[in-house]
């Protein structure tokens, strides 16, 4: 079992970028430039490595390999993306790893990628790279190359040293979950073995609706791995679990005029397997709620003069301000409800939003979260 922030560590301390490892302060797939790189990347580590893994680590500062975070990371649905414009797909995993120096709501991002044995390549134009480019690592750079030799193995003793050294051990187990339960201390922690080996530690804000328990600011750490699973203030989930799986079923809060209800958005699942294995399993749950079309026009219209007046500087009354903390999530529910250009509304609003108040654009980011999620299943 890899320890992953050994992993991370490892790759930090006896790499330069190379042909099976690159690193990045940072990536940013909501638009057609960071996507495309991002697939550039992919692309090229898988190429150069048939045999073995190929890592990107996110959240370290270029100059002097500084460990800085990123926020969490949550796009459970990145393998779709990576299938919908890579022909060959490599299968890639995206891993949210804390640091006990980080803060709460930073983490280093871990991309594993690991190889099918033929040509990746994109499946289809995008940004400015075309249908059909090849990429290989040269170096530290991705460029593209026309394939017309076969590709050597030239990585795979490097990168099992490099995984070997980061095995798990039982103190580095025990002290995770020592960790883990000092720090969530204000939530009730709790932890749970799975197949004698396992360790599973969670902790939550407790809330009962209609005699149903939901959770929020919710923190799972699967020990063994460093890997992290986080659902904030604004999110609602449930949590079950038996002998050989925890699961985790979250939710969304929509509706319309104070009439909401809670509509299951995603189920995520940890099964545990008697050979010291584990699989992370997410299904998208959403069916997007129905409106009146009356009232949703009534509703995109006042969305669009509330915009408006934000482009304007112009003050808002107290029943405009509780209208604009719904402005993100009524714009998503237009959209869901055939309104296309809700979401250019909603995009347009973004910078207006982030101005005016840290929980308005929170739940803006949130409307986005969920958007992103329904977008690639």
């Amino acid at each position: 079992m890899i320890n992953k922030r050994l992993l991370i560590k490892h790759l930090l301390a006896h790499n330069d970028e190379n042909s099976f490892y690159d690193k990045k302060r940072k990536i940013d797939i909501s638009h057609k430039e960071g996507k495309a790189k991002f697939l550039k990347h992919i692309c090229a580590l898988s190429n150069s490595n048939p045999k073995n893994n190929s890592y990107i680590v996110i959240g370290v500062d270029d100059e002097d390999n500084n460990i800085i975070g990123v926020d969490f990371f949550d796009d459970s649905k990145i393998q779709n993306l990576i299938n919908a414009y890579l022909s060959n797909p490599p299968i890639v995993q995206y891993e949210n790893i804390p640091f006990p120096h980080l803060p709460d709501d930073k983490v280093v991002g871990l991309v594993t990628i690991r190889p099918i044995g033929k040509i990746t390549s994109l499946r289809k134009n995008i940004w400015k790279y075309y249908g059909g480019s090849v990429f290989f690592r040269d170096g530290s750079m991705s460029m593209p190359k026309v394939f017309d030799i076969e590709i050597k193995d030239i990585n795979s003793k490097i990168v099992e040293a490099i995984e070997n050294n980061a095995q798990n051990n039982i103190e580095h187990t025990l002290n995770g979950v020592f960790d883990f339960m000092k720090k969530r201390q204000d939530y009730n922690p709790q932890y749970k073995v799975f197949k004698e080996y396992f360790v599973v530690c969670w902790a939550g804000q407790k809330k009962v609706v209609k005699e149903e328990t939901f959770f929020s600011r919710v923190d799972i750490e699967l020990v063994n791995e460093q890997v992290r699973l986080f659902f904030s203030i604004l999110d609602e989930v449930s949590i079950s679990f038996d002998d050989d799986y925890f699961k985790i079923v979250e939710y969304v809060n929509l509706g319309l005029q104070n009439n909401y209800k809670y509509y299951p958005l995603e189920e995520t699942i940890i099964r545990f397997e008697n050979n010291a294995n584990y699989l992370i399993e997410t299904t998208l749950l959403f069916q997007p709620p129905q409106f009146d079309k009356k009232t949703l026009h009534h509703i995109y219209n006042s969305n669009n003069t509330l915009l408006e007046k934000l482009k304007k500087g112009l003050s808002l009354t107290k029943h405009e301000e509780l209208d604009l903390r719904n402005l993100p999530a009524t714009y998503l529910i237009c959209y869901l409800n055939l309104f296309h250009e809700a979401i250019d509304k909603l995009n347009e609003a973004k910078p207006y939003l982030k101005n005016h108040s840290e929980e308005v654009y929170g739940l803006f980011k949130e409307s986005i979260r969920i958007l992103r999620k329904v977008k690639y299943s």
